[in-house]
């Protein structure tokens, strides 16, 4: 059986990699490209929008999964997701916002049902190393994927960025449909949202690193949507030159998770690496404003330190959630990749109405500063080991 999960795993892994590397194609461009139709300042809000439209759809995920089963139901959204890349590669003006929205959405969802995938052959003794594991893969998803888009990407070609990354979709739908659709799903929760919610919170080591969990989404969703268009029209850089300078900064997590993820298992928990994590990405991007060269090796390295702690907090948040669960706790799932969607709401909110009294480079300052709020939640958790 331990072997079979093992080759269960990899299969999972190598679908994982793939639609990672569709994620990724899309993630640093997608600002930019929205910023078109709508302006920079509320690009923002489009994906507000499609944060809203996910967390009504998780809400409702465990009632289908009971219904269709996980793998049907991931195999129906990754027709739904090529569709919509489809129509954002070739469609313009308002069409592509509705469309975007729709695609947004179905990125968290999909992300859920990668996440019930793996915890349906995970074993709480090595959640650290197989997240570890799968995160450092995907990682170099993230790591590639920058430099290429940069390659392609000339005179603000988005429809090439899209289309190919929807061509990526149709191999994981293969992978998935031949190797995974004979997996027996478990009867998953279906307590109310409100229910949900109350358990949650009263299990406090979950309610904290939900919270951390939220403070980093909040981290990505600001530097997402706001570094691209600071590096391209206030600091200059080329699109090819971006993608050079994001390979580099998405090394870390290449580099430290599947590491730290074993380390969490077998010595220290997760619990120190969790509040070195906190601080040097709070340090780290909180330094940013002050950066005024114009070399693109310097901002490399300044963006590359506030990965190293996105990687150590994404890692041991992981790690330490899905110890504390199994994957019929499809609600309590749903509500932790909530934080992500719940940070696209906010933090776009927050970021557009600052940017109506501040400088843009302040943004960076402000998030450095919040960043740091996370530290009380995380020493304050009963740590696993």
């Amino acid at each position: 059986m331990k072997k079979k999960n093992g080759n269960i795993l990899r299969i999972i892994y190598s679908a994982g990699f793939l639609f990672t590397i569709h994620t990724a194609f899309l993630a640093y461009i997608n600002s930019s490209f929205i910023s078109e139709v709508v302006g920079k300042d509320y690009v923002g809000l489009v994906f507000t929008a499609g944060a809203l439209l996910s967390i009504v759809a998780l809400n409702k995920m465990p009632l289908i999964l009971n219904r269709f089963g996980n793998v049907k139901t991931a195999l129906f959204l990754l027709g739904l997701e090529l569709a919509s890349l489809v129509g954002l590669a070739f469609f313009t003006a308002w069409f592509i916002v509705p469309l975007f929205i729709i695609h947004y959405a179905l990125l968290i969802l999909l992300k859920f049902n990668f996440d019930i995938l793996i915890e349906h052959f995970s074993s709480d003794k090595c959640t650290g190393g197989i997240r570890g594991a799968y995160l450092s893969l995907t990682s170099l998803a993230w790591v590639v994927s920058p430099i290429m888009v940069g390659a392609i990407l000339s005179n603000s070609d988005f429809w090439k960025i899209y289309l190919i990354s929807g061509l990526i979709i149709i191999p994981v739908m293969f992978i998935i449909h031949l190797n995974l659709r004979s997996i027996k799903d478990v009867r998953y929760e279906t307590p109310s949202f409100l229910k949900s919610i109350k358990e949650l919170y009263l299990n406090k080591n979950i309610y904290k690193i939900f919270s951390v969990s939220f403070l980093l989404q909040f981290f990505f969703a600001w530097m997402v949507i706001y570094t691209p268009i600071y590096l391209n029209q206030y600091m200059g850089f080329s699109w090819s030159k971006i993608g050079i300078i994001f390979t580099v900064m998405l090394l870390p997590y290449a580099m430290f998770e599947m590491p730290l993820g074993k380390i969490a298992d077998k010595w220290f928990g997760e619990k120190e690496f969790l509040i070195a994590g906190i601080i040097i990405a709070a340090l780290s991007t909180a330094a940013m404003p002050f950066i005024t060269s114009e070399d693109w090796i310097i901002w490399a390295a300044i963006l590359f330190a506030t990965r190293v702690g996105a990687s150590f907090i994404e890692v041991t948040t992981e790690s330490y959630f899905f110890k504390q669960i199994d994957d019929s706790d499809a609600n309590i799932i749903g509500l932790f990749r909530n934080t992500r969607p719940l940070a696209y709401i906010i933090s776009p909110l927050i970021a557009t109405a600052f940017l109506s009294f501040f400088d843009y480079k302040y943004l960076f300052l402000v998030l450095g500063i919040i960043m740091l709020s996370g530290i009380y939640h995380a020493a304050t958790l009963r740590d696993t080991k």
